[in-house]
């Protein structure tokens, strides 16, 4: 999918510092804004954002690379980190323990979280209203 979508900026990194994470959800809202008008949907863009970078704090290491992409249909925001995903211990994964997944669930057109040893990876995609 995100061949035919077009990067809106360069991907950029952030560390796990708390003002970097406040900079990510601004870049993003700013770079969202470029092709959604509506308030609404720009608050619930930065709001999914400020809960992905907080889980790659959280949960993730190293740097966060930010990544927003559109094809005027779909906007597509990723959120990676260098940390491994879960180890196998046997314990069943809970993707639940927070609110960050949930909100993202309740908000995005689309979601997906890949882990693995060498990283985690978050995408989620909300429909551009069309103007």
């Amino acid at each position: 999918m995100t061949a035919d979508m077009e990067p809106i900026g360069e991907a950029f990194t952030c560390t796990g510092e708390r003002s970097a994470g406040q900079a990510a959800r601004r870049i993003v809202r700013d770079r969202a804004a470029k092709v959604i008008g509506d308030a609404g949907r720009l608050d619930d863009i930065e709001l999914m954002t400020a809960e992905a970078v907080a889980n790659a704090v959280l949960h993730g290491s190293g740097l966060i690379t930010v990544d927003v992409r559109t094809d005027r249909r779909l906007l597509r925001v990723e959120i990676s980190d260098e940390g491994p995903g879960h180890e196998d211990t046997g314990e069943v994964l809970r993707l639940d323990h927070g609110r960050g997944l949930v909100v993202i669930d309740a908000l995005a057109a689309e979601w997906e979280l890949e882990q693995s040893a060498g990283g985690t990876h978050l995408w989620f995609t909300v429909e551009v209203p069309r103007m």
